[in-house]
Formats: structure tokens, C-alpha cells, sequence
């Protein structure tokens, strides 16, 4: 970002109309990303976020308190210039979708991940047209070609911001059903979060929770909460 530094050398942050979005402005110059592109937002909202950030900072600048500015960097810098295999990698999560995969047991996990599972692989089947299949253990479970061939073309689809926080929900669930379900609202986020730590949390309940697993489950539901967010803000004017 061209106006990087670690201390403050602003006095004002406002959001303007650009041809293709809405600037942000320090001290009315505009700001840049990383590798020097018009920090640029595709909705006002987001823009607002990004502001927000940058207004908040105090004499030094603190990088880990802006996420949606980091997202954005991601999205300009990086999703943009390499979306199609940035697609192709998170489509390909559909080849080994975490509900696909059930426990050998005991028997009450395996009826918790079915309980909750199945109606998720359900929604996909008739909501995206792609059924897919399930098995036991850890043993490799072919997917039909044409619902990974479905949801790749929706995941090929998105544009660079959306593509960038889809990339964050697949990968911190290990699920593309769960990351587009997300993507389309289908149910809040802190539900589908709690749907991708089925596993862990049960694991949780019979050996206990280390504090090291415990911050780094927080660390990851606080990032895919912040994707979902700005999926949200996307959407809004």
C-alpha cells in the first residue's frame, strides 16, 4: 500500500464515488493497495469498513486490527489477477467435502454429523443441483462429475471480492458446501461454523480442550465470521 507506514500521518478518512466503486481518501489522496492498485471497494458498505479501519488507527498503524482492508488488498492484488486457479482451488474442495466424510463411530457422533449434515447435502443437492455422495472413514468418495462441475462453474463465476471471501470460508471449513451455503445466505454464519466443528467439538467434550486448540478454534471462527461479513457487505448499499 503506496500510504503504508507503521505511524499515522493522517487527519481524515472519507469514502468517495470512483468510476467502478468507492475510494477511500486520507487527507483526500487516495490509497493505494500493497502493490500500488486504487484501493477500490464495489460497495459502499465495504467501503465503509475499510474507512472505519483506517479512522481508528491511532499513532501506530496496527495491521492485525483491519481485516477488511487486508481483504480487500487480497482481492485487488491477488484473487483479480489470478482468479481462475484461485477458483479451481477452491472448487476443488468439492472432491472432499468435509460432510461427506462420517465417523466409523461411536454411535452418537455418527448421529450428530447426520443429524446435522445431511440437511446441508440436501439443501446442495436441490438448491445447487449437486448431489453428493457420502462414505465412512477416511477412504477417498468420487463425487459426480456433474455436481463438481456445478459448483465449480458458480465458484468460477464470482467476482474477485466475493471470490476472495469465499476462498476463506471453504478453507477454514473444509467445505465448499458449507462456503457457498454462506456465500448464499442459506443459514447464518455462526450456525455454519458450528457445522464444520462437529469433529473437534466432540473430540472436545470426551478428552477436554487445550487452551493452544481451544485460541486457535477462536482465531479461525473470528476469520470465517469476518468473511461471512463481508459477503454481507457486498450485498449491501
Amino acid at each position: 500500500m503506496s500510504e503504508w507506514t507503521a505511524r499515522r500521518f493522517w487527519d481524515d478518512v472519507t469514502v468517495a464515488p470512483d468510476a467502478v466503486g468507492h475510494a477511500i481518501l486520507l487527507d483526500g489522496k487516495p490509497l493505494h493497495t500493497p502493490a500500488k492498485a486504487p484501493l477500490v471497494l464495489p460497495s459502499r458498505a465495504l467501503a465503509d469498513a475499510v474507512a472505519a479501519e483506517w479512522a481508528a488507527q491511532e499513532d501506530m498503524v496496527a495491521p492485525h486490527t483491519m481485516p477488511f482492508t487486508r481483504t480487500a488488498n487480497s482481492a485487488i492484488d491477488n484473487v483479480a489477477l489470478n482468479h481462475a486457479e484461485i477458483a479451481a482451488m477452491i472448487a476443488e474442495y468439492g472432491e472432499t467435502d468435509l460432510l461427506c466424510y462420517r465417523a466409523e463411530g461411536p454411535a452418537e457422533l455418527i448421529a450428530r454429523q447426520c443429524a446435522d449434515w445431511d440437511p446441508l447435502l440436501d439443501w446442495a443437492a436441490e438448491a445447487l443441483d449437486a448431489p453428493l455422495a457420502t462414505g465412512v472413514g477416511v477412504i477417498h468418495v468420487p463425487q459426480p462429475h456433474e455436481s463438481l462441475a456445478r459448483m465449480s462453474a458458480r465458484v468460477h463465476a464470482l467476482d474477485p471480492f466475493r471470490l476472495a471471501a469465499l476462498h476463506d470460508l471453504v478453507a477454514l471449513s473444509g467445505s465448499l458446501v458449507i462456503g457457498l451455503a454462506a456465500l448464499t445466505r442459506h443459514r447464518p454464519p455462526d450456525a455454519l461454523w458450528a457445522l464444520s466443528r462437529i469433529d473437534e467439538n466432540w473430540q472436545a467434550e470426551q478428552w477436554g480442550e487445550d487452551d493452544i486448540a481451544a485460541a486457535d478454534a477462536a482465531a479461525k471462527r473470528t476469520a470465517f465470521l469476518h468473511a461471512a461479513q463481508v459477503l454481507e457487505r457486498l450485498e449491501s448499499t
